[in-house]
């Protein structure tokens, strides 16, 4: 096994499930037809199933002995909820300090915590929820920013910006109106791809 093989094995222990295409991106593998070749190269290390137009890449048996990772990944309808986080882990620009499935404030589990320009960000991805759902989470964040919780904890003092990567105009609309007065932005999934 080569340094690079190794390198995407431990991407899919940090991230779970992979496309191709950002396989490509996060190892600079150049062209599509590159990306396959060394998937393919990998096979026994690796799982695959279709998820739309996607190939999507999960760590095998035989992967996740070779890095000494011991969770279990399997083909699942929440497929998309990971690939969509993991598009967003790739726009933030990789950003070192990332962090999925955090529990925060003791009342809510954010898809990932991560800082960039030194500041703290929350991320919520709205992928199969209602907006009944996401509004009930937004009301969480609400009462953290209102209890001002990480304003005054001496390694925030601030409340970090609640993102949210949705798949359409007219849920970003929403999401954007339901988390007006705390910081924050909304992305279309089209948009960060």
């Amino acid at each position: 096994m080569n340094h690079r093989q190794e390198m995407i094995l431990l991407s899919l222990k940090k991230l779970h499930y992979l496309t191709r295409d950002q396989l490509q991106v996060l190892h600079q593998l150049k062209s599509k037809r590159n990306t396959n070749r060394v998937l393919k190269d990998m096979n026994i290390y690796l799982s695959s199933f279709r998820e739309g137009s996607d190939t999507v890449y999960y760590l095998s048996k035989e992967g996740r002995e070779m890095i000494g990772y011991e969770k279990v990944r399997k083909k699942t309808p929440q497929a998309l909820h990971f690939i969509m986080r993991n598009q967003f882990y790739i726009f933030a620009g990789k950003p070192a300090d990332w962090k999925n499935e955090m529990k925060i404030g003791g009342s809510v589990i954010c898809d990932a915590l991560f800082r960039q320009g030194g500041k703290w960000h929350f991320l919520e991805v709205d992928n199969q929820n209602t907006m009944t759902d996401n509004k009930k989470k937004i009301e969480k964040y609400r009462k953290l920013f209102e209890s001002r919780m990480f304003q005054k904890n001496k390694d925030f003092g601030y409340f970090p910006a609640l993102l949210w990567v949705t798949g359409n105009d007219y849920r970003q609309k929403k999401l954007t109106e339901y988390c007006s007065g705390m910081p924050g932005n909304v992305f279309v999934y089209d948009d960060i791809k």
